[in-house]
């Protein structure tokens, strides 16, 4: 059985069982499994969601006295509330352990996300009265400090640069100017960005651009054009996307930066560039993709790039170059397509008809997943999945 890793797990599931007889765990979770097969459908089919890491280990704590079982049970969920919520009812509609007579009560389903945050917070506080021994703030300055702290703790870094946790596996990255800058776009769900830190161009990622699609994503001013001046001589950019005229970065929504980077542009088109990007090797990347042809040949091309986000779950935008516009939380998928209108969409997932709704109304012509749940109508959207190769 799988087991959804801890980073991954958003909520748990907390039950008490009462069983008329002396039972073991096993049986518990067999009768979990037997039970609920086939009651919720094939999207939440509770043996594929395990299989998938979308459940994890159902875990049972029972004891038996006087010829009577009683126990915990506790199922770690990564999807959403919803469907966790009818998970958990599922669960508490199993009657029978074996041959004997049951009841499970669902106790309480808790966010693990809140508690982690809760942690975070707690801690906060626990050092801010620490530094501020001699001082006491306001109540509004604490609570500004405080969320301050757990909006930078996605933040990391990449070999001493600021840089989001998706560096190292992402396909393309995402060069900005400041520490700030990356901290809106994780903001923003986008978590492959790393800062320059102004002109004088660090090796590290003169070296990252050689070996990942590139995107420059600069402030609408004169540093821009300066800092993208010197990138274009000492790195390899494929893209240039920029802020809105007399805008930083730091200072877009989300709105504005998906938007940004869906109108990004080669450099070479770069309006009033003189300067021309270093040639390309023989592993260059983006065209290399866009030349398969068969639909076989295609398909397999769209599942190799599903290898990429499994078990992350997130989601992977692709232009019609298939090359990477952005990386995003599945729960944050549907809401993302409008503003961004990719060619492909890419993620571990099952593809669904709310999916393909929404994927037809921005114009996207191809969804990669897993699986697929009953689709009634494609809307004209090539759907490729691992289950149908």
């Amino acid at each position: 059985m799988a087991k959804a890793p801890a980073d991954t797990v958003k909520y748990n599931i907390y039950a008490d069982i009462i069983i008329d007889g002396v039972v073991e765990k096993p049986d518990v979770v067999g009768a979990i499994f037997g039970q609920s097969e086939g009651l919720l459908g094939e999207e939440l089919e509770l043996r594929d969601l395990q299989k998938t890491g979308r459940i994890g280990r159902i875990e049972v704590d029972v004891s038996t006295k006087a010829g009577k079982s009683t126990g915990k049970v506790t199922v770690p969920s990564s999807l959403d509330m919803v469907e966790t919520s009818i998970i958990a009812a599922a669960i508490e509609g199993v009657d029978r352990v074996g041959p004997c007579n049951a009841k499970i009560t669902v106790k309480d389903v808790e966010d693990a996300r809140t508690a982690k945050r809760k942690s975070v917070i707690d801690r906060a506080k626990e050092l801010l009265k620490k530094l501020m021994d001699e001082e006491i703030p306001e109540s509004g300055a604490l609570t500004e400090e405080v969320k301050k702290a757990v909006q930078l703790s996605e933040i990391g870094d990449y070999r001493g640069l600021p840089a989001g946790p998706a560096i190292s596996g992402a396909e393309s990255i995402i060069l900005v100017e400041g520490r700030a800058d990356v901290i809106t776009l994780l903001k923003a769900g986008i978590k492959n960005a790393v800062a320059v830190g102004g002109t004088n161009i660090p090796k590290t990622v003169v070296d990252l651009s050689k070996e990942k699609t590139t995107i420059a994503f600069l402030d609408g001013d004169r540093g821009g054009e300066m800092i993208l001046k010197e990138l274009s001589q000492v790195a390899e950019i494929d893209f240039v996307a920029r802020a809105p005229r007399g805008k930083e970065v730091e200072e877009l929504g989300k709105k504005e930066i998906i938007m940004a980077l869906r109108r990004k542009t080669p450099l070479s088109q770069v309006k009033g560039s003189n300067n021309r990007a270093p040639e390309r090797g023989s592993n260059n990347r983006a065209p290399e993709r866009a030349q398969v042809k068969s639909k076989d040949d295609k398909d397999n091309g769209f599942l190799s790039l599903l290898e990429d986000v499994k078990g992350k779950l997130t989601a992977r935008l692709y232009d019609n170059n298939l090359t990477q516009i952005t990386e995003i939380e599945i729960k944050d998928l549907i809401d993302s397509l409008g503003g961004v209108q990719p060619y492909c969409v890419v993620f571990d997932g099952i593809v669904t008809q709310r999916l393909i709704d929404a994927a037809a109304s921005s114009k996207v012509t191809c969804v990669v997943g897993i699986n697929k749940s009953s689709i009634s109508n494609t809307r004209g959207v090539q759907i490729v999945t691992e289950r149908d190769k």
